[in-house]
């Protein structure tokens, strides 16, 4: 029983939780010294997300040329994300307009007025500017390009695609050997935490914690458990099948790292397999739900706290706003911060120099990346049923409503 725990990557990185945790309250000034051991397991992970992306979705696009009803797929995916989005800006919106989080304390100073003719004609500069500024979308942009001429290219492409399939075995071996240093990296996160900061650092921005939280786990029970409950699953289920990658994401702060098992037990459940690929890797851009949340919810948080009391037409205004530069966002850890400080540079309803109070909670939000992974996954079957690339019988099984054992009739005669 022990060495089956020992073996146990949850029981590796529970244990690496509470040692980093007693560090950080018992000797604050060497818990502070333990941040390294974060940052470059995060680092590394950020330095392999293009690769890993362009990659996944280059093989993908490429196989999927021939697929039967590859463009209703990619509208399909292209309306599903941005409906999703939509809602979870709305959801964190509503939340954070009901628990006022921001609002016990003004600051003394005037948020800048904005009008709709300001942001309209801002809207071209920054759709450029976003896709200037995102590795990712490039990365993305490219992948798709090239995955669609190599589809085309018939047989004369066939070896390079080999060589794709190649490369994303290689790159799902190098990340598996990476995850096996993921207890030390959230042992140094949790560590510097309690040390920096304390257990009581964040009294003053409970508020807005609980209201991400409270946001989050509205937008998971209510929202994506409806879509699943659309296609015969059940999000308990889910949570429970994807509990070990779901407590690495806690524990590090990096959806990247999960993916290759993510997509591994998304095939096992059922999707298929180009399908999965697309979806997933394509999601992890275009699909951050949890980020969404955090974006909205700062937002209204900042304005809250400079005296800002927002109307109808600037909540619009700033729902519009947030579809664009959310595009931005990338699943690697520290991305949602840099576009709420592009959000807020557009909608200067707060003052820019506000976001320091944020940094304290920054690696507080483990529920973003948490709410990024399973609207992914909720995703990836969902759109796989709606394209008809789902086992819906292997699904149902695995995910489904658990059936429930009839009482044999033997035990009537009795």
């Amino acid at each position: 029983m022990i060495q089956r725990l020992a073996r146990s990557g949850i029981a590796r990185l529970l244990l690496a939780v509470l040692l980093g945790g007693t560090l950080g309250l018992w000797n604050p000034p060497l818990a502070i010294q333990m941040k390294p051991l974060s940052e470059l397991f995060l680092s590394v992970i950020g330095w392999l997300t293009p690769f890993v992306m362009f990659i996944l979705l280059c093989s993908s696009v490429a196989k999927l040329v021939g697929y039967p009803g590859s463009v209703k797929l990619a509208l399909r995916m292209l309306g599903y994300w941005q409906l999703v989005s939509v809602l979870s800006l709305s959801t964190g919106l509503l939340v954070a307009l009901t628990l006022q989080p921001g609002n016990d304390s003004h600051s003394p100073q005037v948020a800048e007025s904005v009008t709709h003719t300001d942001v309209i004609t801002q809207l071209p500069g920054m759709v450029l500017h976003t896709l200037e500024q995102s590795l990712i979308l490039k990365v993305l942009l490219a992948a798709l390009i090239c995955g669609y001429v190599l589809g085309l290219s018939g047989a004369a492409g066939a070896p390079l695609q080999r060589r794709l399939d190649q490369g994303v075995s290689m790159i799902f071996a190098l990340m598996s050997s990476i995850v096996r240093f993921a207890p030390l990296a959230a042992f140094g996160a949790i560590a510097f935490t309690l040390g920096k900061y304390g257990a009581t650092a964040a009294v003053p921005l409970l508020k807005f914690v609980i209201t991400i939280y409270m946001a989050s786990l509205l937008y998971v029970a209510l929202i994506l458990g409806l879509i699943l409950r659309l296609t015969g699953l059940r999000l308990q289920r889910l949570i429970l099948y994807i509990k070990e990658e779901l407590l690495l994401v806690a524990a590090t702060g990096s959806s990247v790292a999960a993916l290759p098992k993510l997509l591994d037990k998304l095939e096992a459940v059922g999707c298929d397999r180009q399908v999965a690929r697309l979806v997933l890797t394509g999601g992890y851009s275009f699909n951050l739900n949890g980020s969404n949340l955090y974006l909205i919810v700062a937002m209204v948080f900042l304005c809250q706290l400079a005296g800002n009391e927002l109307s109808v037409e600037q909540m619009l205004l700033l729902l519009c706003t947030s579809l664009f530069t959310s595009l931005g966002a990338t699943s690697v850890a520290g991305s949602a911060f840099v576009i709420l400080t592009a959000t807020l540079s557009v909608l200067p309803f707060a003052p820019l120099e506000m976001l320091g109070i944020l940094i304290g909670v920054e690696r507080l939000m483990k529920c973003r990346s948490l709410t990024n992974v399973l609207g992914n996954c909720v995703a990836c079957l969902f759109i796989s049923r709606w394209n008809g690339a789902l086992d819906t019988e292997k699904s149902r099984q695995m995910l489904g409503r658990p059936q429930r054992r009839r009482r044999s009739l033997m035990f009537i005669g009795r």
